[in-house]
C-alpha cells in the first residue's frame, strides 16, 4: 500500500512538472512561435556545416575518455544550436531534466525510473513541447539517446572493461583467492581503522585511471571491510573519494593527457600566452584545493574512527542489524551466509593478486603502447586508454581462468560459471550508467552548460574569478554528470575569459598567470566537487557499483563530506587569491579546520550499544 502511494504520488509530481512547463512555455513563447523557430531552426541547420569550435570540443572529449556528445550532425531530436531563437537552449528550462531525474532519484529511491525521467523530459523540452508530443518523445528517449549512448565506442569500451572486471572478480571469488588475500591482511589489519586507511592507501596506489581504480579497489577490499563491518557507504565513499582526485594530481595519467589537451585549445584562443599548456598545469597544482582536501579529509576520518551525518546513521543500521534482520540488507549477519563462507574455498593469496597486478600492468602497459612521444607525459596524454583498459581486463580475466584450472581449484564449467555470477553483478550498476550517459547527451544538446557559464559569468571580478569558477564547473558537473564534459566545456572559456579580465583590469603578467594558474585547477577541482556530489555522474555510480553499495545511499552519505571539502576549496581561493594568503597557509588553515569539523561533529559509537 506504502509502495503504491509513492508512486501514485511519483505520477502526480511528474504530471504538475509537465503541465506546468507547458503552461509556461504558452506564457512565454506562444505555441506556435515555438513550432516555427523550431522547423526554421532545423532547416538552417541541414544548410550549414557545424561550427569549428563545436567539431573541436567533441574531438577533444571522444579522444581523452569523456562521454561522447553528438555535434550538430547528430540525430537527436532537440536543437542544439547556440544561435537558435526562441527555444530551450541555454535558457533556464535546460537545467530542468538534470534537476528532476536527481530530484526524484533522491526523493524515491528509484535510480533507473528518475534517470528515464529525467531524458524523456529533455526530449519534450527539445521538441514543440505541446502535450500531444509526450507520446514520440517518450519512445524517441530510448532511440535518441539511450541506444546511441551504448553505441558509443568509448562507452561501449568502459562497459565491457566492467563486465570483464566483474567475470575475474568472480573467478578469484570462487577459486578462494579473494579469501587468501583477506585472511593475509586480517592478519595485519584488526580494525576498522586499520581497513579503511588501507583501503585509502591502495586507493592512493592506484593513480593511473578513475575508473580502474574504482574497480580494483571497491572489489579487492569489499570482502575486507564486511569482515571488519565498515559499513558499504563508508567504503563507497572512501573508494570514490581517492579515484578522481588522485588521478587529477598524478604527474602522469589520462586525466593529466586530457587537461592538457584541453588548456592547449584553449591557449589558441589567447596568442600573447605562449606557456606550455604541461607547465601550466604543473603551476596550477597548488590550487588543486579540492583534491587535496578530498585527501586528506579521508585520511583523517578514517584514522579518527568517527563519523557524522547521513554517514554515521548508517554505521550506526549496519550495527543495529545484528539483531534486526530487516536493517540487514547487505546480509552481512545472516546465518547462512556464514555458513556460506564456511564452505567456500581458501587458496593462496596469490590467486588473487596476480590477476589483480595483472590488470594495473596491462592498463599501464597498454597505455604505453598506444601512446606516443618522446616523453612519458607525452605517451600518456596520446595513449588510448580505452584499449588500454580493455587489455588489461581481458589478459587478467585470462590469467585468473587458466590459474584456477591449472591448479584444479575448480573445472572448467566451475570456473565459467563464478565469472558469468561476477559479471551478473555488474548489469544493474551498467544500466545506471547507460542511462546517466544518455541524460548527459540531453544537458549537450539543451545547452545546460551554457547556460549556467551565462548566469555566472556576468560582472566578474578577476580576483574572485577563481572561487566563481570553481563553483560553475561543480554546479555544471553536478548537472551533466560529467566531470570531463565539463573540463572540455568550459577550460577553452574561462581562460580566454581570464586573460581579457587581466588586460581590462590592467593586471601585471605575473598576476595574470597566477590567475591563469588558479582559474585552470578550479575548472579541474570543481568537475571532481560536482561529480563526487552527482548521482548521475558515472564515476559515482562504478564506485557503488563496486562495492555493492546502494546508490542513493552512497550519494546521500558521501555528499555532507565532499561538501566539507568544496566548502573549504571556495575559502581557499577568495583568502589565496582575493585576499593574498599564502597557498601552503590555506592548506595548513584547512586541515585545521578538517581536524575540528571531525572532532566535533564525528561520533564513534559503540557496536555493544546497538547490538
Amino acid at each position: 500500500m506504502a509502495a503504491s502511494k509513492k508512486y501514485f504520488s511519483l505520477l502526480i509530481t511528474l504530471l504538475i512538472v509537465v503541465v506546468g512547463a507547458v503552461s509556461l512555455s504558452d506564457a512565454l513563447y506562444g505555441q506556435d512561435a515555438i513550432s516555427e523557430s523550431v522547423q526554421s531552426i532545423s532547416q538552417d541547420l541541414a544548410q550549414q556545416e557545424p561550427q569549428d569550435a563545436v567539431q573541436e570540443i567533441s574531438t577533444q572529449k571522444s579522444s581523452n575518455q569523456e562521454i561522447s556528445t553528438s555535434t550538430a550532425e547528430s540525430t537527436s531530436t532537440i536543437d542544439s544550436s547556440p544561435n537558435a531563437e526562441d527555444s530551450v537552449y541555454g535558457t533556464w528550462l535546460s537545467v530542468l531534466p538534470p534537476l528532476v531525474a536527481i530530484g526524484f532519484a533522491l526523493a524515491f529511491r528509484q535510480v533507473l525510473f528518475a534517470l528515464f525521467i529525467g531524458i524523456w523530459m529533455g526530449a519534450w523540452l527539445g521538441g514543440d513541447m505541446s502535450l500531444i508530443s509526450l507520446f514520440p518523445t517518450f519512445f524517441a528517449s530510448l532511440t535518441d539517446y539511450v541506444v546511441p549512448s551504448t553505441a558509443d565506442e568509448g562507452h561501449m569500451s568502459i562497459i565491457i572493461f566492467t563486465i570483464m572486471i566483474g567475470g575475474m572478480v568472480g573467478v578469484i571469488t570462487d577459486n578462494g583467492g579473494t579469501r587468501g588475500v583477506i585472511h593475509k591482511l586480517s592478519s595485519y589489519v584488526k580494525t576498522k581503522i586499520h581497513g579503511q586507511i588501507l583501503t585509502a592507501i591502495i586507493g592512493f596506489l592506484v593513480f593511473f585511471d578513475d575508473y580502474a581504480n574504482t574497480m580494483v579497489v571497491g572489489n579487492t577490499m569489499r570482502p575486507l571491510t564486511d569482515r571488519l563491518r565498515i559499513s558499504r557507504a563508508k567504503l563507497a565513499y572512501l573508494v570514490d573519494s581517492t579515484a578522481a582526485p588522485v588521478a587529477t594530481l598524478a604527474l602522469i595519467s589520462p586525466w593529466i593527457g586530457a587537461m592538457v589537451g584541453y588548456i592547449s585549445t584553449a591557449e589558441e584562443g589567447i596568442p600573447e600566452f605562449t606557456e606550455a599548456a604541461y607547465s601550466v598545469f604543473i603551476n596550477s597544482l597548488p590550487y588543486n584545493f579540492y583534491a587535496f582536501f578530498t585527501l586528506i579529509f579521508v585520511l583523517m576520518i578514517a584514522a579518527s574512527g568517527r563519523d557524522f551525518g547521513p554517514m554515521l546513521k548508517s554505521r550506526i543500521e549496519l550495527y543495529k542489524a545484528q539483531k534486526d534482520p530487516k536493517l540487514d540488507k547487505y546480509n552481512l549477519y545472516k546465518e547462512h551466509i556464514e555458513k556460506d563462507e564456511a564452505k567456500q574455498t581458501q587458496s593462496h593469496w596469490i590467486n588473487a593478486a596476480i590477476p589483480i597486478l595483472i590488470l594495473i600492468g596491462g592498463v599501464v602497459g597498454g597505455l604505453l603502447v598506444t601512446g606516443e612521444g618522446d616523453t612519458l607525459q607525452d605517451i600518456i596524454a596520446t595513449a588510448d586508454s580505452y584499449a588500454a583498459l580493455l587489455w588489461g581486463s581481458l589478459f587478467s580475466l585470462v590469467v585468473a581462468i587458466g590459474m584456477t584450472i591449472a591448479q584444479k581449484l575448480l573445472t572448467v564449467n566451475q570456473a565459467l560459471e563464478g565469472m558469468f555470477k561476477g559479471m551478473h553483478v555488474m548489469f544493474d550498476g551498467l544500466l545506471v550508467l547507460v542511462l546517466a550517459w544518455a541524460l548527459s547527451q540531453v544537458t549537450y544538446d539543451l545547452g545546460t552548460a551554457d547556460y549556467l557559464v551565462s548566469v555566472f559569468g556576468a560582472n566578474l571580478n578577476p580576483f574572485i574569478l577563481p572561487a566563481i569558477v570553481f563553483v560553475l564547473s561543480a554546479a555544471t558537473a553536478f548537472a551533466t554528470g560529467s566531470s570531463w564534459g565539463t573540463m572540455g566545456i568550459l577550460m577553452p572559456l574561462v581562460l580566454p575569459l581570464v586573460w581579457s579580465l587581466g588586460i581590462e583590469y590592467v593586471l601585471d603578467t605575473e598576476t595574470i598567470s597566477t590567475l591563469m594558474y588558479a582559474s585552470v585547477s578550479a575548472v579541474l577541482a570543481g568537475s571532481v566537487w560536482g561529480d563526487h556530489s552527482s548521482p548521475i555522474s558515472d564515476t559515482t555510480i562504478l564506485s557503488s557499483l563496486a562495492t555493492q553499495c546502494d546508490h542513493v545511499e552512497h550519494v546521500n552519505t558521501q555528499f555532507p563530506y565532499a561538501l566539507v571539502g568544496g566548502l573549504l576549496s571556495i575559502g581557499a581561493y577568495l583568502a589565496v587569491i582575493a585576499l593574498g594568503l599564502p597557498w601552503w597557509a590555506a592548506y595548513g588553515i584547512g586541515i585545521g579546520i578538517i581536524w575540528v569539523t571531525i572532532r566535533v561533529l564525528g561520533k564513534s559509537p559503540d557496536p555493544a550499544e546497538f547490538s
